[in-house]
């Protein structure tokens, strides 16, 4: 990979990890468009360790949320731990909610299936279809929500449930938390500030499976242009996302899905056409 290269792949992931577009199947179509290769290990620890340094973005501009503690007071003859619980709940609500993409990530990394369908941009073309269809309904399937609604731990083990499925490239984890929250009588703004806040413990643990998986391998990716490259693109998905993330929320609060879902069925309907009337994605060969 380039300098230029890692600069465009990283402005993709800043600008679309938080829109229900899917950051990672952006990325997939991005770097096929740029002709770089695909399969090798380093592209696949790439796409998941830049996502978070976008991800930090989140804590960057929610920060007084993300490390405030409940100082109230527990409820009266509460156990040890439950005053535990009360005190760091929303740290406990992130674990219950990350506790299904623990187990589903790591089958699907294990049995190698996470990297085929890392490969595959027919998947992406697909799944972008698939999912702009469903969105062009979701705003009429799901109400509104409610404001007295909050996040417990019910609602954010299920919200992490629905964020299993974005482990198929092209359907994307904003929106499938998004919904997936919505599904439990959230506001959209409420269910996309979990969202987001979801999206740090999550894309923490793939980076740092990434990261074992490259120190396993030889020792040949280490070059010091491969950790510029990472450094560098972390840092521009980071200033990206910054700018892109309080965007999002306000359109989504105002206007919804319908947009991101005809965008979706637009991208992944030429995708389809391309590749089946047998031309390449690549711009340059």
């Amino acid at each position: 990979m380039t300098w230029i290269e890692t600069v465009i792949i990283a402005i993709v992931e800043g600008l679309t990890e938080f829109l229900p577009v899917s950051s990672t199947g952006h990325m997939i179509i991005t770097q096929n468009l740029l002709g770089i290769e695909q399969g090798d290990p380093f592209v696949h620890a790439f796409t998941f360790i830049i996502q978070f340094g976008a991800i930090l973005s989140v804590v960057c501009l929610y920060w007084k949320r993300f490390f405030k503690l409940d100082n109230t007071p527990a409820p009266e003859g509460s156990s040890a731990w439950q005053r535990l619980k009360h005190r760091y709940y929303f740290y406990w609500l992130l674990f219950v909610g990350v506790l299904p993409a623990v187990i589903i990530g790591l089958l699907a990394k294990k049995s190698g299936l996470l990297d085929w369908l890392l490969d595959s941009v027919e998947v992406v073309a697909v799944m972008l279809v698939v999912g702009g269809v469903f969105m062009l309904f979701c705003d009429k399937l799901f109400n509104k929500g409610s404001d007295d609604k909050k996040v417990n731990e019910r609602r954010a083990f299920n919200i992490g449930l629905y964020q299993c499925i974005s482990v198929i490239p092209g359907v994307s984890r904003s929106m499938a938390t998004i919904v997936g929250g919505m599904t439990q009588g959230l506001t959209r703004k409420r269910a996309a500030e979990f969202s987001f806040f979801l999206a740090v413990p999550t894309m923490a643990g793939a980076t740092l499976l990434d990261l074992l998986d490259l120190v396993k391998e030889d020792a040949v990716w280490a070059t010091s242009h491969n950790i510029m490259m990472l450094l560098l693109g972390c840092a521009v998905a980071f200033v990206v996302a910054l700018l892109a993330m309080k965007w999002f929320v306000a359109f989504l609060t105002k206007y919804g899905f319908k947009a991101f879902g005809i965008y979706r069925i637009i991208v992944g309907t030429i995708i389809i056409v391309l590749l089946l009337t047998g031309h390449s994605l690549a711009m340059v060969d």
